[in-house]
């Protein structure tokens, strides 16, 4: 029995007016994702329902996701694209819970699905539904901020900074700004580039002229999971780190050369004390030669 049939026959002898839930579930790609619909009426008995989950907002494709008719299972009619992807919490069902979980899911799963339940008693009738909006994402990495290391004396020159950040989804915003005074400035270059695994990479570039103490901030919005990561560049602080860098490296140069001098300055005495000895004992030998002659 075809569940389009099933349907137009239930609505077109029986006027139920029901409120529609419906609700926003966000999943991470390659995730699982639970869609709701929870009837909260009297006890119910499997054997006299049929359950529907089909895909409400595109008509063009195969729309049953899952059916569940007089407590069994039933896949003839499912679509191809949601086989042995689908399950009931069995546990619950008897409860009213008739959610459904969706495994792996991708990009291709973003559609709004709707939960439909029928009672059969004298008459088949529509007990409860619910629609579910199913929206994918995935946070993007901390993005990557790179730019010029110059002198304060390299001002009004034109610098180029660039950002990078990727595995996340949907497309992001990708925003400059210059932290003086919080204001935007248009990109250079703006590259997002899709991979297969369904998530996209971000390259933008920025070229502006160069002040004295320069603060920007490269900034990736994912706005399905409300997250805005940022990544920021200081002139001044640049400037300190190179010179703190500079700093430590003389005093690390310095260390060497004194522990190299002290190192010299043993091995010397060590030699004079050697050459001492050698000496020493030359001429004890030579004066017991000395005396041992004369004696003769």
């Amino acid at each position: 029995f075809h569940i389009t049939s099933l349907f137009s026959l239930s609505l077109s002898l029986y006027l139920v007016v029901i409120a529609l839930e419906e609700k926003i579930i966000i999943s991470k790609l390659g995730d699982n994702a639970t869609l709701s619909c929870i009837y909260r009426g009297r006890e119910l008995h499997l054997n006299n329902l049929r359950v529907y989950w089909q895909i409400a907002d595109d008509q063009e494709m195969c729309s049953v996701v899952h059916a569940l008719i007089s407590g069994q299972d039933n896949e003839s009619e499912q679509c191809i694209h949601f086989k042995n992807r689908t399950q009931l919490f069995w546990d619950r069902l008897e409860n009213g819970d008739f959610s459904l979980l969706l495994l792996n899911v991708s990009q291709s799963d973003e559609h709004t699905y709707k939960c439909v339940v029928l009672q059969k008693t004298e008459y088949t009738k529509v007990i409860h539904q619910a629609e579910v909006v199913l929206s994918l994402a995935a946070s993007y990495s901390q993005p990557i901020l790179s730019g010029p290391i110059r002198n304060s004396d390299s001002t009004g020159e034109e610098v180029t900074f660039s950002c990078k950040s990727g595995n996340g989804y949907p497309e992001p915003n990708v925003y400059w700004i210059n932290k003086t005074d919080n204001s935007h400035l248009p990109p250079s270059e703006l590259k997002i580039t899709p991979h297969t695994n369904g998530t996209y990479s971000v390259f933008s570039t920025l070229k502006v002229k160069a002040t004295s103490n320069m603060q920007i901030e490269c900034s990736i919005e994912n706005k399905i999971l409300q997250e805005n990561l940022s990544a920021n560049y200081t002139q001044q602080k640049q400037s300190n780190d190179s010179s703190t860098e500079s700093h430590k490296n003389l005093e690390k140069k310095g260390r060497g050369a004194q522990a190299a001098g002290i190192v010299s300055i043993v091995i010397l005495i060590g030699l004079l004390a050697v050459l001492t000895c050698w000496l020493w004992r030359r001429r004890s030998s030579k004066l017991v030669s000395y005396t041992g002659n004369e004696a003769v």
